[in-house]
C-alpha cells in the first residue's frame, strides 16, 4: 500500500486497508443523510451572512470581525474535534477506525494558498459556501464553481510535477 504524504488523515476498514476509502456497500437512500446535513448546513451559511460577498470584502478590508469569528469558531471546533476522536478512539458511524498522520510541509502549500485567497478576495467565494450561494439565487457563482472544479482538474494533471 502507498501512503500520500499529504493526506491528513485515513479512514481504515476492518477488513481493507485503503487510504480514506470505506468499502462498506450500502443502498442509494443511506446518502440522504448527507443531502439533509448539507442542506442544514447551507441554511446556517446563509444565515450566519457567511456567503455574503460583502461580508467577504468586510473581511479581507480588516473592516470587520465578522468573518474572523467564524473562521476561529470553526478552528476551535476542528482543533477539539480532532482531540476528542484521538482521545476517546472515537470510530466512524460504521464503526470504521480513524487515523491521523501528520502532513508535510512543501513551498507549494504557500503557492496554493495564496492563489486560494486571491480567488476567494476577488470572487467572493471559498468552495465551502459556493453552494449556498448558488441556492440563493447568486447564480453568477456558477462560474467560480466551474473555476474551482477546473483548478482541481489540472492540479490533478500537475500535481506529480509539482511536488
Amino acid at each position: 500500500m502507498q501512503q500520500n504524504k499529504n493526506t491528513d488523515f485515513e479512514t481504515r476498514s476492518l477488513d481493507a486497508m485503503c487510504i480514506n476509502e470505506s468499502h462498506l456497500q450500502h443502498k442509494w437512500y443511506h446518502n440522504i443523510k448527507y443531502l439533509i446535513v448539507g442542506v442544514l448546513f447551507g441554511i446556517v451559511f446563509v444565515k450566519s451572512e457567511v456567503v455574503s460577498w460583502f461580508r467577504i470584502q468586510e473581511m479581507f478590508r480588516l473592516q470587520s470581525f465578522h468573518m474572523y469569528g467564524i473562521i476561529g469558531s470553526a478552528i476551535a471546533i476542528g482543533i477539539i474535534s480532532v482531540w476528542l476522536i484521538k482521545k476517546f478512539n472515537i470510530k466512524t458511524i460504521y464503526g470504521e477506525t480513524i487515523e491521523f498522520h501528520p502532513k508535510t510541509f512543501n513551498r507549494g502549500q504557500i503557492f496554493g494558498g495564496l492563489i486560494f485567497g486571491m480567488g476567494w478576495a476577488i470572487t467572493g467565494a471559498c468552495p465551502g459556501p459556493l453552494f449556498a450561494q448558488i441556492g440563493t439565487g447568486a447564480t453568477v457563482t456558477a462560474v467560480t464553481l466551474l473555476s474551482a472544479i477546473a483548478g482541481t482538474w489540472v492540479y490533478g494533471l500537475l500535481r506529480e510535477r509539482l511536488h
